[in-house]
């Protein structure tokens, strides 16, 4: 069997196996996947409203955007946690901080796709244009509101995300 070793406090070696090795590279796998995501997303907003024809073109690229990159995310999230009770041999494991933070990170996730984008969405169905639309505009108002509660929750998973990047970096098996 292959084993990858790592000393204890003792200097002793501590064995990892195969499928511990592999549970733990899926952990980081969803953890990068998700976080690499989210800091290519803030990156690609920044730069497609300047190249769009039209705010609106730019708003419905980005919605596109993010709702994969949502789906995503709640893919991730189950798979680090899947990982996270496979490598503990326990479902105890999901107790952990850095579980935990991962189940706040996927219900914010779920909160801005399926509550505040679906509210953003509807709301720009009724203005037709947001762009068009005057920033006094009762509409336009809570629009611009729910999208700084959106850039809130992404903000929260990014932040989340990079604890548990940190706290899994930092387990000993």
């Amino acid at each position: 069997m292959w084993y990858s070793g790592r000393a204890n406090s003792f200097g002793v070696l501590e064995k990892e196996s195969k499928v511990a090795s592999t549970l733990r590279f899926l952990q980081f796998l969803s953890l990068g996947c998700w976080l690499g995501s989210i800091i290519f997303f803030i990156v690609f907003t920044q730069g497609i409203f300047s190249v769009m024809p039209t705010k609106d073109l730019a708003g419905v690229v980005v919605g596109y955007s993010l709702a994969r990159l949502h789906i995503m995310g709640i893919v991730a999230g189950c798979v680090y946690l899947i990982a996270t009770a496979a490598l503990e041999k326990s479902v105890a494991a999901l107790a952990r901080p850095a579980a935990l933070l991962v189940f706040v990170m996927i219900l914010c996730t779920m909160a801005s796709q399926y509550g505040v984008i679906a509210r953003m969405d509807a709301l720009r169905a009724q203005m037709g244009s947001v762009e068009a639309t005057a920033a006094d505009n009762p509409l336009r108002v809570a629009f611009d509101r729910l999208h700084q509660y959106s850039v809130r929750l992404e903000s929260a998973v990014l932040l989340s995300g990079l604890v548990v990047l940190f706290l899994t970096a930092r387990q000993r098996q």
